[in-house]
């Protein structure tokens, strides 16, 4: 029978789509990373950050998981954390949208909401408060996502390849949108090492460091789960060959067309991702563009999908 032991057996081998009504030339095709069980492409890391933890003594049964997220990330931690037994202390910015924390709060998790518009070695944001619980929690671990090698090496040993495989190779440009860098880094140093000549592209959302000019130029934005204002130490930047900066305009207008013109029910840093793959794949009508889709937009029904809130902000 083709049965899983357990739901973490379930990650990853996500479907690639093509987004022909979206792009009708056809050369750009999506792959749908919020159908891992948890709904993200955090899945991946979260079960590599959690074993690698195991294998080197540093989490014990019955321990505390400390980790700042944007929710997806948690999300992962957690549908792992409640099969081994761990307590999640998930810390999130106050961007984040109130179906993140829900979700969090139903897998068991503890969640802790920190002020957004606060640099990151301020003791009030979401890195800060982090340190200090894993600092004061007897036996706490804090897997850091930011710094991890089991990031990127997720998506260097599954991600990378499935794409391999589910192209047949033939995968010309890669566009992933940026946030820990792990993703970027993790596949495309697997998929360049098959095809020296892969093209990768990182989107990155108004405002974050990745695509900023100068210091003054990182500012806060909407988006959630992609963009930084420091640099991530799972970031390699020489394998990322272009960028795409990205309105949280033209994301969130992007989002709502991938649901209302392909049935994709996707979040705000996929409609990111491809609002920036929709120019690449334009500009090489020739090449086959893989774009990768980390979550679903079922954690975003009070803000992107809320014609209110979209008005609000001058956004609709």
């Amino acid at each position: 029978m083709d049965v899983h032991d357990d739901v973490v057996a379930a990650i990853g081998n996500t479907p690639l789509v093509r987004l022909s009504r979206l792009h009708p030339p056809g050369n750009l095709v999506a792959k749908l990373e919020y159908l891992n069980p948890g709904g993200s492409t955090k899945d991946r890391i979260a079960l590599g950050m959690i074993e690698r933890a195991e294998r080197n003594g540093w989490l014990q049964p019955g321990g505390t998981i400390v980790e700042p997220t944007s929710g997806n990330t948690g999300v992962g931690l957690a549908m792992v954390a409640a099969l081994r037994g761990y307590k999640l202390i998930a810390v999130m910015a106050d961007k984040q949208s109130k179906e993140k924390r829900d979700l969090l709060r139903a897998y068991g998790a503890e969640v802790v909401v920190c002020p957004t518009d606060v640099d990151p070695d301020d003791p009030r944001s979401y890195y800060s408060v982090a340190d200090r619980l894993t600092r004061e929690i007897p036996g706490a671990y804090r897997p850091d996502q930011y710094s991890n090698p089991a990031n990127p090496e997720a998506h260097y040993e599954q991600t990378g390849p499935e794409i391999w495989e589910q192209t047949d190779g033939e995968i010309d440009v890669l566009v992933v949108g940026l946030g820990t860098g792990g993703s970027v880094s993790g596949m495309s140093r697997f998929l360049k090492e098959r095809k020296p000549g892969l093209w990768v592209v990182g989107v990155d959302p108004e405002g974050s460091i990745y695509t900023a000019e100068s210091d003054a130029d990182v500012t806060t934005y909407l988006t959630e789960g992609v963009g930084e204002d420091f640099w991530p130490e799972t970031y390699e930047p020489g394998l990322v060959d272009q960028f795409e900066m990205v309105s949280d305009a033209d994301s969130f207008a992007t989002t709502r067309r991938l649901s209302e013109v392909e049935g994709i029910l996707a979040g705000g840093s996929s409609g990111m991702a491809v609002a920036g793959a929709l120019r690449v794949a334009s500009a090489r009508p020739e090449d086959l563009v893989v774009v990768v889709l980390p979550d679903s937009g079922r954690n975003y029904l009070s803000k992107i999908y809320n014609d209110d809130w979209m008005r609000d902000r001058g956004l609709l």
